[in-house]
């Protein structure tokens, strides 16, 4: 992987870790879930009026991620009634790409060197070691099988938005789009949730999430985008999935976290990939 390239989406894991630290410290997943999707439109709004409209041959894969992007905010809504935090997240953003590589080598016809593979591999496992947690949870299986289905259209969405933004010419105008009609489909499902008074929600308890998070969030995946267009969509994938590495840093200095031994195994096994994505 190119140097500015790897880099670039280093600088914006640290960013997604930010917006990620503000969505944990919130009480109310929903709220803040639904605050980083609405809080996308306004700088989609700004660039859809800045940029030129993406080729009319990217169109099928905006739709296609805002369909998709659904069934991401859907189960990963399912999983945080019923989970914890510290436990759907890893799960579901280390499974991501594992699924996208799956899909590259097994259907795209990608060819992978093997290091590759084995620092994707280690990147993944050791996210999601941090939340394969030993409970006493009866709905322990639901909130495994909701997360990991989470993941699958992580994956999805991914080699979408990959394929699609490479071919539309310009990815800011991409997901402009794509996050905006996104924005407009997810009213109705909160509603088939039966989630009442969600703008109200957000304007009394999640502001800051709207504002900040939701624009850290719409920069720092354009920035990913940019970066599938100029990588392979796995590797990429696999390195912006990282930020749960600068997660547990900020969890540790700024919430006062503890780092237990199987952090530590999880940090040394995400280390040892991101080293094999940059040097292969």
């Amino acid at each position: 992987m190119e140097n500015k390239v790897f880099f670039i989406i280093i600088f914006g894991t640290i960013m997604h870790a930010i917006w990620n630290a503000m969505v944990k410290k919130h009480s109310d997943k929903t709220i803040a879930v639904s605050a980083i999707v609405l809080g996308h439109v306004p700088l989609a709004i700004i660039a859809i009026i800045i940029f030129p409209m993406p080729s009319l041959e990217s169109i099928p894969y905006i739709i296609a991620s805002a369909i998709i992007h659904q069934g991401y905010q859907w189960y990963l809504l399912s999983a945080y009634q019923i989970g914890d935090f510290t436990k759907v997240y890893p799960i579901c953003r280390g499974f991501g790409p594992l699924v996208a590589t799956f899909i590259s080598l097994i259907f795209l016809g990608v060819i992978f060197d093997v290091p590759i593979i084995i620092s994707i591999l280690l990147v993944c496992v050791g996210i999601m070691l941090l939340g394969f947690k030993v409970e006493n949870n009866e709905n322990n299986s639901n909130i495994i099988k909701y997360s990991l289905l989470t993941g699958l259209f992580i994956g999805l969405y991914s080699l979408v938005d990959g394929y699609g933004a490479r071919i539309s010419l310009s990815a800011i105008s991409y997901m402009s789009w794509s996050f905006a009609l996104s924005a407009l489909i997810f009213p109705f499902l909160l509603k088939y949730k039966k989630e009442q008074n969600i703008i109200s929600r957000i304007i009394k308890d999640g502001k800051l999430i709207f504002w900040i998070g939701g624009s850290l969030s719409f920069i720092i995946y354009i920035i990913v985008v940019w970066g599938f267009t100029k990588a392979p969509i796995p590797m990429v994938a696999a390195l912006r999935e990282t930020s749960i590495f600068f997660s547990i840093f900020i969890g540790y200095f700024f919430l006062k976290e503890k780092i237990a031994l199987t952090k530590i195994f999880s940090i040394v096994l995400i280390l040892v990939g991101v080293i094999g994505l940059k040097l292969f």
